[in-house]
């Protein structure tokens, strides 16, 4: 029943038109940052010893895995959305009778295109500023690729996070137009506010955030971040999948018993 119930929720994917849209953004921010890569390169050339010091890459490259977070959770949102729009929600139920199915076979394809999509605008923006700063001392690039690469792959895990919020979210709410704007304000505005307040509230409370937590979990510092960085490695992962576990099951529980 889920191997037949992922095989159509994944034809019903790749048959929305805005699937390609999402992804055709994530994919054009990750060439826009390589972009700023060019113009960081050169802005580097013209600097003094002493400001080169201070001029950092990381928060650039950090770039394509925060906008792809958004754009992947949009996904996961209209993954369910459009079919609570059309109607068609109805028909997707009508030949799925154990509703619980529903909720994981979306998931796992969801979350399956936003890992592959995360990691690549995530490694693609890494990879692709370094190779075009070249030999450029940066300060915080001056480890090897392969000890780097790492951490930039944990990062990515935080867009799967994001979209499987968008989908659970979706299920709850059925509405588009609701959802986004809960995933917009867990996406920028949360960090933001919790970034203002006091301390020590604002580092504790910026260390549960979901932005923060790949960090963690990659043993990251919380250096030029809004995040915090109080959780070990371990509580971090379990915090992270919270995030997407939770609301999911949630959403299961609540699409297996109410009506369409």
């Amino acid at each position: 029943m889920i191997a037949h119930a992922v095989a159509a929720e994944w034809r019903k994917l790749r048959s929305i038109r805005s699937t390609y849209w999402v992804l055709a953004v994530a994919a054009a921010f990750t060439g826009f940052t390589v972009l700023l890569a060019i113009q960081m390169a050169h802005v580097w050339d013209g600097l003094s010893a002493d400001r080169r010091d201070e001029f950092l890459l990381r928060p650039l490259q950090e770039l394509s895995t925060w906008v792809a977070s958004l754009c992947l959770a949009v996904l996961g949102a209209l993954s369910v959305t459009s079919e609570y729009r059309t109607g068609m929600i109805r028909a997707t139920l009508t030949v799925l009778p154990r509703r619980h199915v529903l909720v994981p076979a979306k998931a796992v394809v969801v979350g399956t295109v936003a890992l592959v999509a995360g990691e690549a605008a995530t490694v693609g923006s890494f990879l692709g500023t370094r190779l075009v700063i070249g030999d450029r001392p940066f300060p915080d690039q001056r480890a090897s690729i392969v000890h780097d690469l790492p951490g930039f792959l944990v990062e990515g895990t935080a867009v799967p996070v994001f979209a499987l919020l968008g989908l659970a979210l979706g299920v709850l709410l059925r509405s588009t137009a609701g959802t986004l704007v809960s995933l917009v304000f867990v996406w920028h505005v949360l960090p933001l506010l919790v970034f203002h307040l006091p301390r020590p509230w604002s580092e504790r409370a910026g260390s549960v955030l979901p932005g923060g937590l790949p960090a963690q979990i990659a043993g990251l510092g919380a250096d030029n971040s809004i995040y915090g960085d109080l959780l070990s490695p371990g509580a971090a992962t379990a915090v992270l999948l919270a995030y997407a576990l939770v609301p999911l099951g949630l959403a299961a529980l609540v699409i297996s018993r109410r009506d369409a």
